[in-house]
């Protein structure tokens, strides 16, 4: 776990180089949204398509919906009393919401799973994320950005709407293929594979690109404590109390657990900016949780691994 840890913080300091250095004068807030663009509408489409295909999808992909949603509505309702309980400012309380709930179960989790239980932990990553914490975020993420924060557009659509995106379509469509029993094409087999490939160095990268040590503030940091405890340590604590309950293997159980302990989701300052929430204090939690997640993520493999 930690060699893999390095191989990862590698992939992230190199974001981190490009934001300071600014190669061809290029900064991050240029370069980060074409990245993430590609990603989203054609790299992990195509990783979504190739490992769902292939992948054996059942009653497994029900218990990793379970873990997963109750994980992130535990993480919500404990940071909301807390927040209730000092009387945080809804703006800064809705940012607080979102960081401390929705974890990075793709820009992080699917690589960090990769490379530490194996090809095949590339599957749960994604049911998670698209069975998951996707579907939670653009239903129950949104309606709490929406209560805390303000909305000036004057046009809401409906939730469900945002579920209309291309990994989604993707998963569909891997879905409609994988029960029919229809073999993928050995010739589509290999552009699916050279085109997932790219997903884990960019997402990786792009990460990096994100993360911003001006965001720290000491305005802001006494909001960190509650945040931390609660993404690094409770809400893993939770996912493992849950997984007694389920009937998968010892491994993909480690995986979906591992899942739930990652640092942060950057998607969500995304939210953040658009339902006028407090973005400097979400950039700060993910800067804080994302290192700290070095530490924390091999405690808690320790952990899963010898439960």
């Amino acid at each position: 776990m930690i060699f893999t840890l390095l191989q990862m913080a590698g992939l992230i300091a190199c974001g981190i180089g490009w934001r300071w250095l600014r190669p061809g004068g290029l900064s991050s807030e240029q370069v980060r949204p074409v990245l993430t663009s590609v990603v989203y509408y054609l790299f992990l489409p195509a990783m979504v398509l190739e490992v769902l295909w292939r992948s054996d999808i059942g009653v497994q992909s029900l218990q990793y919906t379970f873990l997963g949603t109750s994980s992130i509505a535990f993480a919500m309702i404990c940071i909301w009393l807390i927040g209730r309980a000092l009387n945080i400012q809804d703006k800064k309380l809705g940012a607080i919401i979102l960081v401390t709930a929705f974890p990075n179960v793709t820009y992080l989790g699917l690589p960090v799973l990769e490379e530490t239980f194996g090809h095949w932990a590339r599957s749960v990553a994604i049911q998670i994320d698209l069975f998951a914490t996707a579907p939670f975020l653009f239903t129950a993420g949104i309606m709490t950005a929406r209560h805390f924060g303000e909305d000036h557009s004057h046009k809401h659509k409906p939730i469900w709407l945002n579920l209309n995106a291309p990994p989604f379509w993707a998963a569909l469509l891997a879905v409609i293929l994988n029960m029919n029993q229809i073999a993928a094409p050995e010739w589509l087999l290999g552009v699916l594979q050279k085109l997932s490939a790219s997903v884990v160095p960019i997402m990786l990268f792009s990460l990096g690109l994100a993360l911003s040590w001006q965001s720290i503030t000491l305005r802001n940091l006494p909001y960190a404590l509650p945040i931390i405890l609660i993404k690094l340590f409770l809400m893993p604590w939770f996912a493992l109390q849950v997984s007694v309950f389920s009937t998968l293997d010892e491994a993909h159980k480690a995986a979906a657990v591992l899942e739930m302990a990652m640092p942060s989701m950057v998607l969500g300052i995304v939210f953040c900016d658009r339902y006028r929430l407090d973005s400097a204090l979400y950039a700060m939690a993910v800067t804080l949780t994302t290192v700290l997640s070095m530490i924390t993520l091999p405690f808690w493999y320790r952990i899963i691994t010898t439960t």
